[in-house]
């Protein structure tokens, strides 16, 4: 048995302490600055408040302010941040944490430094000031809400070290919790990322369908739902590869299947829904109720890095039609208007 503390207590760090309270680990769940309602509902005995369940009593609630109290004689640490909060996550944890503690890292996102995109494992360990941390990134299809209720899941954890990957994986395998380990890092990160900007695209005809008058149903839109996801396929390819990724984790766990998910059950399709609507990029978040929308964040951060990537001659310009409209439409506030014509027609050799 491990002593195992995870940082951030949202709905995806608290789902992630199920698996492995059923492997028998001792699991300390430590809320951010942001988490102080989740804690003091958890403290209290009350379900967890966005996940709406009740979580194992093996799962010790920390507040922030307990953080190194909860690390103490701590085996492992997992960070249960968004993609905003990581950098946070490493200026907390720089002064508390061994340098041996295998670190494990669920958010999703692409760093970029002014210069070039990183992966979110590498911004934690320039934040933190060790870049031999060699964190253990975990990605693929996991909707929070089915994995704290003990659903079948299929997940990857890749690391730059492969060895810590490994070790991990052993530490959170289960029955229900099914953990593959890839060499392929970036590819592996860069998909995780890429995933939440093309289901907001993907979720564009949704709306479009709804806003012509017609409803969910065997006949709607699936057509073309199906050809954004197989050009989102295409794209993901080519950036993982322009990023010294392997393209072929594109089809995989971490984007081919992460990215059905999110279309069928995250937020980001809907927030794509809304925009296909075309009630606006205010309308659309507001529509959300303050639901965190990653994909605008990554989708950010591309726009500056995938300039830098074209001007080395990392990339094809135009390589990339659909996650260029899905910045014109999220960022600029453009309508939604695919550019089919423009699919499966650039020069692609990953």
């Amino acid at each position: 048995m491990a002593r195992i503390v995870i940082l951030g207590a949202g709905m995806m760090g608290s789902a992630f302490a199920l698996p492995l309270v059923d492997r028998g680990h001792e699991v300390r769940l430590v809320g951010t600055v942001l988490d102080d309602a989740i804690i003091a509902a958890l403290k209290a005995g009350a379900e967890h408040p966005t996940l709406r369940l009740a979580l194992p009593r093996e799962i010790q609630p920390f507040h922030a302010t307990e953080l190194a109290s909860a690390l103490d004689s701590a085996d492992a640490i997992a960070l249960g941040v968004s993609s905003a909060g990581v950098r946070w996550a490493a200026r907390a944890l720089a002064p508390l944490l061994k340098a041996d503690l295998p670190l494990a890292m669920v958010s999703k996102g692409l760093g970029w430094n002014g210069a070039q995109l990183d992966i979110l494992p590498d911004v934690f360990c320039a934040e933190f000031g060790r870049s031999a941390l060699a964190p253990v990134a975990v990605a693929g299809p996991c909707i929070a809400g089915e994995l704290a209720r003990r659903v079948e899941t299929c997940i990857v954890f890749t690391s730059r070290d492969h060895a810590k990957s490994v070790a991990w994986a052993e530490l959170a395998r289960g029955p229900y919790y099914h953990v593959l380990t890839s060499e392929d890092a970036v590819g592996i990160e860069v998909c995780a990322a890429l995933k939440n900007a093309y289901a907001m695209g993907i979720g564009f005809v949704a709306g479009q369908h709804e806003k012509r008058g017609g409803a969910p149903g065997s006949v709607a839109m699936h057509n073309a739902e199906a050809a954004l996801y197989a050009q989102a396929i295409r794209e993901a390819e080519a950036l993982v590869s322009a990023l010294g990724g392997d393209p072929r984790s594109a089809s995989g766990l971490a984007f081919a299947g992460d990215l059905n998910v999110t279309c069928n059950g995250g937020r980001t399709g809907r927030f794509g829904r809304f925009l296909g609507l075309g009630v606006g990029r205010a309308g659309a978040i507001a529509a959300m109720n303050g639901a965190t929308l990653e994909c605008l964040e990554i989708l950010e951060t591309l726009r500056h890095g995938l300039s830098a990537l074209v001007l080395r001659g990392k990339l094809q310009d135009g390589v990339l039609p659909f996650l260029t409209h899905l910045m014109e439409v999220a960022l600029d506030d453009a309508p939604v208007s695919i550019p089919y014509a423009r699919f499966f027609r650039a020069p692609h050799r990953p």
